[in-house]
This record gives structure tokens, sequence and C-alpha cells, in this order.
């Protein structure tokens, strides 16, 4: 059986790494990579959008990171209950114009026991900023 540690019941430890693995899986922006940590028939809302299962996922993450470049995001624990977590996040990203946006958001997370989500809640709202503004800044490595 697959499996995605660390599985529930969630502690506060457990949790947090729940969190910081779902914010490094979501920063490599890889939809087939973040697609593993949900079930295959996970169900999802993003905004308006509501679908189910690894492939819409990933076809989803793949349209989200072609419209939404250089992406960066950061996800802070809210609470958590034996098999569901809570986060709020923010992240910044610009689109092919070079508009810089911050969206803000809450995110509602159900897992099942192997460990992998299985229900997905996300409300976001876009915020126009300026490059200036930018929080989240980081550098590229060169591919060695």
């Amino acid at each position: 059986m697959e499996t995605k540690p660390p599985l529930p019941p969630f502690t506060l430890e457990t949790a947090l790494i729940k969190v910081q693995a779902a914010e490094n899986a979501w920063n490599t922006r890889d939809p087939q990579k973040v697609a593993l940590a949900y079930t295959e028939d996970s169900q999802w809302r993003n905004r308006a959008e509501f679908f189910s299962g690894r492939e819409a996922i990933a076809a989803f993450l793949q349209r989200k990171w072609a419209k939404e470049l250089d992406y960066r995001l950061k996800k802070e624990l809210w609470s958590f209950t034996d098999d569901r977590i809570s986060v709020c996040f923010e992240y910044e990203w610009h689109d092919d114009s070079g508009y810089w946006y911050r969206a803000y958001g809450n995110e509602q997370w159900e897992f099942a026991k192997n460990g992998l989500m299985q229900r997905r809640e996300a409300s976001i709202n876009d915020v126009p900023i300026q490059e200036s503004e930018r929080k989240f800044r980081w550098e590229r490595k060169p591919n060695l």
C-alpha cells in the first residue's frame, strides 16, 4: 500500500512536518511530483474550480505554473486534528507581462490513513504588488 508519512493521527510535530513537506513540494513547481501526495480519487476545490483525481490535479498544476511564473510559496500551520490540517499561506508570482501578485489563502486538508491527502479545500485571493514589494526572494542556482 502506498504511504506518505507522517501518517495520521497527527501531533503538533507531525503536522508541522506535513506542512513543510507540502511547502517544499509545491515550491518545486513539478505537477507530477506534487500530485503524488494525493489519493488517486482526491477531491479538490481551488478557488472556484472543483475536480478530483491525480490526473486532474497534475493538469491543474501544469496550467497554474504555466501562468504563475517564478512562483514562491510559504505555508504556516493554523490548526490540526487527528486526520485534518488547516494552513494559511501566501505566495508570489508574476505573469508573462511582468506584473507581480501576492496570493493569500487558507487550505483545509483531510488525509487518508496512508498519509495521502484525500481532500483539499482552498480559498485564495490575489493582490497586485510592485516587484519592489516582494517578500519571497530567492536566488536561482545554476544547474550543476
